[in-house]
């Protein structure tokens, strides 16, 4: 496992400039498979559409938790974004073609809820976890973890 960042961040817009990181890191790498984890409400989208707006410029990005997917490919590398939510077992995540989409190599996955398909996670993968620090009396705070497995 290698760190790519461990960060606090104060708001929303904290989140989505650290997506915007990411997605500076990773352009040109195509087939890489971003797993997300945490929380509702944690920021998970946010971090995307910072992702996104990055990589595929002027692309509306949205929470795909009924579509499951969302593609985004207004830029020179597409970003396949999954939301895994409402995912039960195996062959529902197979009937989303969440594997072929695995099998590409053209773009970039970004996986919501990852924890629910612990076994449909590829092993070489970027984690992203977000997690709320003290919601009570900093409802923004968000501690972000990016670490790549290879």
């Amino acid at each position: 496992m290698k760190v790519l960042a461990d960060k606090i961040t104060e708001s929303v817009e904290e989140t989505v400039e650290l997506g915007e990181t990411l997605a500076d890191v990773l352009k040109g790498k195509r087939g890489t498979f971003v797993a997300m984890y945490g929380d509702l409400g944690t920021g998970k989208t946010a971090f995307t559409r910072g992702f996104c707006s990055r990589l595929c410029p002027g692309d509306r990005v949205f929470s795909p938790t009924f579509a499951i997917i969302n593609e985004y490919v207004s830029g020179d590398i597409p970003v396949y974004h999954f939301d895994v939510y409402r995912i039960e077992d195996d062959d529902d995540l197979y009937s989303t073609g969440f594997y072929e989409y695995i099998d590409r190599e053209d773009g970039i996955i970004l996986c919501e809820w990852s924890e629910n398909i612990p076994y449909a996670i590829p092993q070489n993968r970027i984690e992203v976890r977000i997690e709320k620090c003290d919601p009570v009396n900093y409802p923004d705070r968000r501690r972000i973890q990016i670490n790549e497995f290879n």
